[in-house]
């Protein structure tokens, strides 16, 4: 009885750890420009938001969509909530959503040393999306309305010379 109440417990903590979500944790902007901002054949989709921010979590189910649709990109989600809140609102709030696409939290509150690396002009309003595709960076700082106005957005970048 011992021995099975032992490999309950083994199955039980190997699946439980298995199930939560892995989110890379980036402190500061450099260590997440080196390991992110990458300008290689790739089309990289990366978006900005928090939890808290009511119209990035109204877009994600289409930026969900499009990591599991559109073959040709990689989307980063990449949460800009506070580090305190990585075990008690973003990993519960990742496995709730069933979030596939690749999230990470980028937890330097030092926004004015990086905004601009992103996007000279960016506000530092979200949400907001970066894609990337060799030299060739292009920035929105707004909400998408559906999956079919970001799907034909980033093709459209895709397709540009």
């Amino acid at each position: 009885m011992k021995l099975l109440y032992s490999i309950s417990i083994f199955f039980i903590l190997t699946f439980a750890s298995n199930a939560l979500a892995q989110i890379t944790v980036y402190e500061k902007f450099d260590d997440f420009e080196k390991a992110v901002i990458k300008e290689d054949e790739n089309v990289y989709v990366i978006n900005f938001w928090a939890t808290w921010c009511a119209p990035c979590i109204k877009e994600l189910p289409y930026f969900e969509q499009l990591h599991k649709e559109n073959k040709k990109v990689k989307v980063i989600l990449v949460s800009l909530d506070s580090r305190k809140d990585l075990e008690k609102k973003l990993i519960p709030f990742v496995e709730r959503k069933k979030i596939t696409a690749e999230v990470l939290l980028l937890s330097d509150k030092d926004y004015n040393s990086w905004l601009s690396k992103i996007d000279k002009d960016w506000s530092g309003a979200i949400p907001a999306t970066l894609l990337i595709q060799g030299k060739k960076h292009l920035f929105a700082e707004r909400e998408f309305e559906n999956f079919t106005e970001l799907n034909d957005y980033v093709n459209s970048f895709i397709n540009l010379n």
